[in-house]
């Protein structure tokens, strides 16, 4: 019976999970390395432990599990390994909390050691996952691909140390077919489709060359095991990387390892994932945002850099860390989207810009509630919109202390300024409350259908007796709205149990109208609120022709050459006005039973890069994609569409 429980229980938190995340975007991984440039003793003199790495890495992790939730992994080197023990060591796991169960395999392992109680010879050489080199990766799936073997960090077996390679990366290819074409092409077979694993058999490619380079200018002076210590030593991974890396298109961060103590970090040339480092007499550092780095290593914001899109950071066996151009800096293509949703509100910059984007939507707010501020509620839905709502508080109380200032002026200048008066004018405030709270209780499995979708509206509940019923406006902010599932099911229900007179739901994001294919999970054009509003506009008003034209135009690109490409998919909404495309994608998600008028305002194009002026890369919203890959992939989500193919990406 208490097994049976048990499983019912995972299965209520399982399937209550998948409810919640009908709306959730899945996205770029995360990534964290370590790299430790002093003996192990000095870490155990210095911070009392020689798991200090390992401790750190950790930490790094979990700051950062924002980023992936779908499965983790990390990989460790040694450096000092005796031949016959293990020095490349790799432990992963699925699902939300694979990083603590990682970490509990590892800790008993550490404990048979004695790790703490052992000369810093013997740590150095037996104890496993105490090494000099640390990699960390959060996944989230882009690709639909699931299980342990897309699990990163991937390994690359051998017997000799500078040909091992361990691999993990914030990334998703659009050109996997090319990539895969080549590596067959020079002999190879890889044993799964993946883009990890092109890229991983590309680099072990690149890895061995650079081995034979160095073998064949010292073979006729040295010989074995001095022959093998000297290519260790004088492994270039720069040039690895350039002889791999021009080959990839796409938005990536990707992080290597050798066996015998090379490290790197290479940024995609656009920057569109993003990458910052670290580094000290006595660590090196690189993850994907900067405040883990500045909360983790406790070191002040100017001390974490960015790294400059198409560079790389390596480090050598004997620690010497470099940053070197790769792949040349092409145009700033930096996401804005990660700015938007995905990143930690905590980094400095994130948290101004989010506000910025709040601000940024003022006026149209204003517009919609007839500049009416006594009668308007404002509030946010979900609380990753908080920061944004910020903004958006602070814009409307800039409006409102205006429209005192003139008041108390006019009052001056006709002599009818009076304290009653000033204390009339001074007490209208903005009315913001926190009109919805998430019901994390509440449990939809057992119903299906029409009934699962009335227990969705009840995952959040209301706080009564804030607005005025049918007279009030209630205003919420989002910071994206793309699918409309969660709004449509849940939210506009439970905010019209308020009554108000009209509900105004804000985007901080502009309209979402084309899909990712650098990370982030949306790549299916049914899916966006946005293009299904399109669809329905153009058959509403007779031009159905529109999407069959579009689809012979993809069909006709799908042999384009690179430089002819163009993104078909913008013809689908070149007929309407964003307002109209708003005004329809308000009509589509308001249920039919919905009292109060609806309106939802997206953030315009122009205020998101007035916001977030040094990540302009918006080709969700415009459909401008900075590499031909990208263009490529829209037009073939758009054939997807059209020939009914919904479980293709």
């Amino acid at each position: 019976m208490g097994n049976k429980n048990s499983i019912a229980t995972m299965f209520v938190i399982l399937l209550y999970n998948l409810l919640d995340a009908m709306e959730i975007l899945k996205h770029e991984c995360g990534v964290a390395m370590i790299r430790l440039l002093k003996p192990l003793e000095y870490y155990k003199e210095k911070y009392g432990t020689y798991c200090y790495g390992l401790s750190k890495l950790y930490l790094m992790m979990e700051k950062q599990h924002n980023r992936g939730q779908e499965g983790a992994g990390i990989g460790v080197v040694k450096l000092h390994a005796e031949p016959g023990h293990e020095y490349v060591f790799r432990e992963r796991a699925l699902g939300t909390g694979a990083i603590q169960e990682i970490f509990d395999t590892i800790r008993p392992q550490l404990d048979k050691s004695g790790v703490e109680s052992r000369s810093a010879e013997y740590v150095e050489r037996e104890v496993p996952f105490v090494g000099e080199i640390y990699m960390g990766h959060l996944r989230y799936s882009t690709t639909g691909r699931s299980g342990l073997s897309y699990v990163h960090p991937f390994l690359r077996r051998n017997n000799w140390r500078s040909r091992n390679l361990l691999l993990c990366g914030n990334f998703n290819m659009t050109n996997v077919d090319e990539i895969f074409e080549s590596v067959v092409a020079m002999g190879q077979h890889p044993r799964i489709y993946s883009d990890t694993v092109m890229l991983l058999e590309q680099l072990g490619y690149a890895l061995d060359k650079e081995n034979h380079r160095i073998y064949r200018k010292y073979r006729d002076s040295l010989r074995e095991p001095a022959l093998s210590k000297k290519i260790e030593d004088l492994l270039d991974m720069k040039e690895v990387l350039k002889y791999a890396a021009p080959k990839w298109d796409g938005g990536f961060v990707i992080c290597g390892a050798t066996g015998s103590g090379d490290m790197f970090a290479l940024r995609d040339s656009h920057g569109i994932r993003p990458a910052f480092y670290y580094y000290d007499d006595e660590v090196v550092v690189v993850a994907s945002e900067r405040p883990v780095i500045q909360t983790v290593m406790n070191v002040r914001r100017a001390d974490v850099c960015e790294l400059t899109p198409g560079s790389a950071i390596t480090v050598t066996k004997v620690g010497k860390a470099e940053v070197s151009d790769i792949l040349g800096e092409g145009k700033n293509e930096k996401c804005s989207f990660e700015r938007i949703y995905f990143s930690r509100g905590s980094d400095a910059d994130i948290y101004r810009e989010r506000k910025a984007l709040g601000n940024a939507i003022v006026p149209q707010v204003l517009e919609s509630v007839g500049y009416d501020l006594d009668h308007t509620v404002v509030s946010f839905i979900p609380n990753t919109a908080e920061v944004a709502f910020i903004g958006m508080v602070e814009g409307l109380e800039k409006y409102l202390d205006g429209l005192k200032a003139d008041r108390i002026l006019a009052a001056q200048e006709t002599g009818k300024l009076t304290a009653d008066t000033l204390h009339e004018i001074m007490a209208h405030k903005l009315r913001v409350e926190k009109v919805a709270i998430k019901d994390i209780k509440l449990r939809t499995f057992i119903a299906e259908g029409e009934a699962r979708n009335d227990l969705a509206a009840h995952v959040y509940d209301v706080t009564y007796g804030c607005v005025t019923n049918h007279k009030d406006n209630l205003v919420v902010i989002d910071d994206s709205i793309v699918r409309g599932t969660t709004l449509k099911q849940s939210i506009l229900r439970i905010l019209d149990r308020l009554h108000p007179k009209k509900i105004v739901v804000v985007s901080s994001s502009p309209q979402v109208r084309y899909p990712d294919c650098y990370g982030i999970d949306m790549s299916r054009m049914g899916e966006f609120i946005a293009f299904r509003a399109a669809v329905e506009l153009l058959k509403e008003s007779g031009r159905d022709d529109v999407l069959k034209k579009v689809y012979e135009k993809c069909l006709v690109m799908e042999t384009a050459s690179d430089d002819q490409l163009e993104n078909c998919v913008k013809d689908v909404y070149a007929p309407f006005t964003d307002r109209q495309v708003s005004e329809k994608i308000a009509e589509m998600l308001t249920p039919k039973d919905t009292g109060a008028e609806v309106e939802i305002i997206y953030q315009s194009i122009e205020g998101l890069h007035t916001a977030v002026p040094n990540h302009p890369g918006d080709w969700y919203f415009s459909g401008n994609y900075p590499t031909p890959g990208g263009i490529r992939l829209v037009n073939r989500a758009f054939i997807n569409f059209y020939e009914g193919n919904t479980d293709k990406r």
